[in-house]
């Protein structure tokens, strides 16, 4: 189909991506016709500003349409939201949608899977192997804009995503990058980073480590939105340059991880 549901922004030969495939917001107009959620109601559930967050990557692949639309990180047959339970009890819809529109989204699922591994495969004989960072941010204030937030013993601040790779491969990298991650200074404080508590990762990184089993470490990072109010929408710029620069201090021992690993071309140096 004609229409683009992902920017593909090459930055530099290399072997690392960072994707954020919850940015977008935009609807086709026959989604929009027949959406019962308003403009903020999509956007809460969204991942606003995860894409500024990709500039770590050599390249980065950042979603233009809502979730709403078609959800990169679900199976195919869960990639359209059907019921209020597929979309965290919310009324999606004001008229079922139909096969014809259901069909449309899922073509758009699978243009974006085509694409990526195109892009995936390319780096695998280029460089052999590759790392993902799949980034995401997750709500914690659903009692309401003045209700109490979620018990942060269960809602870290970064929740490091591992449960659908092989952990004994790559645990060399994973705990290099959750250390450095972890270790910088965070306008003088560290932020509280756990792996597989609140989530343990989604399809996108399921599918990376089923199609390139030897060649790619898919890391699903969520951010925790304490960097914007999620019932407004607005953030708070400082944080999120902070959450960029705190990312961009794991590259070098990304990099020097995936060196011992071994890789088919001299890099970064």
């Amino acid at each position: 189909m004609d229409q683009k549901i992902i920017r593909e922004i090459f930055r530099k030969s290399g072997p690392l991506v960072a994707t954020a495939i919850h940015d977008g917001h935009l609807l086709r107009k026959e989604v929009a016709e027949i959406m019962e959620l308003n403009e903020d109601e999509r956007l809460r559930e969204e991942d606003p500003f995860t894409g500024h967050w990709t500039a770590i990557g050599d390249i980065q692949i950042i979603g233009l349409q809502s979730r709403f639309e078609v959800d990169l990180n679900r199976p195919r047959g869960k990639a359209v939201y059907q019921k209020p339970e597929d979309a965290w009890g919310l009324e999606v819809w004001k008229a079922e949608p139909s096969q014809e529109l259901v069909a449309r989204s899922l073509a758009e699922y699978d243009s974006f899977y085509k694409d990526a591994h195109r892009i995936f495969s390319k780096l695998k004989k280029q460089f052999g192997h590759f790392v993902v960072f799949d980034l995401h941010s997750y709500n914690h204030r659903r009692e309401g804009p003045n209700g109490s937030p979620a018990n942060p013993d269960e809602n870290p601040e970064v929740n490091i995503g591992t449960g659908t790779m092989d952990r004994t491969k790559w645990a060399p990298l994973v705990d290099r990058f959750i250390t450095d991650l972890r270790g910088f200074n965070f306008n003088n404080r560290h932020l509280d980073v756990r792996e597989n508590v609140k989530f343990k990762g989604g399809q996108f990184s399921r599918w990376i480590h089923q199609a390139f089993p030897e060649s790619a470490c898919s890391i699903s990072v969520e951010f925790k939105k304490f960097f914007m109010n999620e019932w407004s929408g607005k953030p708070d710029f400082q944080q999120l340059e902070n959450i960029l620069a705190s990312l961009q201090s794991t590259i070098p021992g990304v990099i020097e991880e995936l060196k011992k690993i071994g890789l088919n071309v001299k890099i970064r140096d």
